[in-house]
């Protein structure tokens, strides 16, 4: 691992490996790594999936068309920032 996560990025990594069933620890994730493609090799089908996770854990909507998403879902860092500036 590059960088080391907090303790609000360990829990959403444990959130991405639980709601996607992937096969790694969720500490194993670098938080600044791309999710998809070449990071964690994630796709479409699992932006949904996490979306849905989130929704259901936080309460907070990440909607498909959102143009920021590239942004969002840039790394697990980003997602975590994002979730924690949006949270209620």
């Amino acid at each position: 691992m590059n960088s080391r996560q907090t303790d609000f990025e360990r829990e959403i990594a444990q959130l991405l490996v639980s709601s996607l069933n992937l096969a790694l620890d969720a500490d194993s994730i670098d938080p600044e790594a791309p999710l998809f493609r070449e990071g964690l090799g994630l796709d479409s089908i699992d932006m949904l999936e996490i979306a849905l996770a989130i929704s259901q854990h936080y309460g907070i909507q990440l909607r498909s068309d959102d143009p920021e998403n590239a942004v969002i879902f840039a790394s697990l860092r980003a997602l975590a920032a994002t979730i924690g500036a949006r949270r209620t």
